[in-house]
């Protein structure tokens, strides 16, 4: 087993199954997250289409948004009998959204309901539970803060961290500024890991390259990648063989995308539209000549059904 993780973030709208099954087909190192749902969602909701997945998405984790002990309880044992591998609570997301819902980087200010939820849902399931955070929000503005924060939610048995190293702003910056303006402080995060040498801490934020997940892993446990990962793809593969050293394992980029192919015709026979996966592709041959043409290719009507053939002509030029 690896001493160290890398992982692809929860993000909404994106991270669905489609992306998921496309990400793992370069890579079979990095851990994969689900977008964050709601545990309302998942208790009153339709259970087939929120948490439905592939088999080869695995380690695949589940992001869960709330705050209500019993519900949050519920969701662990329904993740684990859909067989997640973990269940993380998402603690870090500053939109209005989450905010009026009580749950996301609001419930940075109530350490001990977040140690609550932590601790029924570990009472209801065996399966692990983490906890992805900011390093604060709006005045906490200390790293004793967010040392006391980690250690009353560890003390209800929680052994696993992401932390975004950015501060969040609940009011006046919104969700996509909160992604950039608030300054990163990578060596709070470093020092969390100091702290509490116990405890397994993901960074999260600012990380575009390999060199710097390369970097990041000499004072952490695990790095996780966003955006970065969902405009470049193949920086999946690249992690792969750096960092993993699974060298001459990684598909190439025509490799990949003959595979997903297949995927593709295999789900528009259920009823999928092809746009909702072709979407999470387009940065594929980011950086390569034949980038822009691949763009226009999945723009145009060669998506449409009955026209991937067109897309086999396009690996072959």
């Amino acid at each position: 087993m690896d001493p160290y993780t890398v992982s692809v973030a929860p993000m909404m709208d994106w991270t669905d199954k489609h992306c998921r099954y496309f990400f793992r087909l370069l890579s079979t190192c990095t851990q994969l997250y689900t977008e964050m749902i709601t545990s309302k969602a998942i208790l009153r909701g339709d259970k087939n289409r929120l948490l439905d997945y592939n088999s080869m998405e695995h380690p695949l984790i589940l992001q869960l948004g709330g705050s209500d002990q019993k519900e949050m309880a519920q969701c662990s044992q329904i993740a684990k009998q859909w067989g997640y591998d973990e269940v993380n609570i998402n603690v870090g997301c500053p939109s209005d959204r989450v905010l009026s819902g009580s749950f996301g980087a609001c419930l940075m200010k109530e350490p001990d309901l977040v140690a609550s939820c932590v601790e029924s849902m570990i009472d209801a399931s065996d399966i692990p539970v983490s906890v992805k955070s900011r390093i604060g929000i709006d005045d906490m503005e200390t790293y004793d803060q967010l040392s006391d924060f980690v250690s009353r939610i560890h003390e209800k048995g929680c052994q696993h961290f992401i932390i975004h190293a950015r501060k969040a702003w609940l009011q006046g910056l919104s969700p996509k500024e909160n992604r950039t303006i608030p300054p990163l402080n990578y060596p709070w995060v470093y020092q969390l890991k100091k702290d509490f040498p116990q405890l397994k801490i993901t960074l999260n934020g600012g990380i575009t390259e390999c060199n710097e997940v390369v970097e990041h892993l000499g004072h952490v446990d695990g790095v996780m990648l966003g955006r970065a990962i969902y405009h470049q793809p193949y920086l999946l593969a690249d992690i792969d063989s750096r960092v993993f050293g699974k060298k001459g394992i990684s598909r190439t980029r025509d490799q990949v995308l003959i595979d997903y192919m297949s995927y593709i015709k295999q789900q528009l026979k259920e009823g999928v539209p092809i746009r909702a996966m072709t979407r999470h592709i387009l940065g594929l041959y980011h950086g390569q000549n034949n980038a822009n043409f691949f763009r226009r290719l999945l723009s145009g009507k060669t998506v449409e059904l009955g026209h991937l053939d067109e897309w086999l002509e396009f690996i072959k030029k």
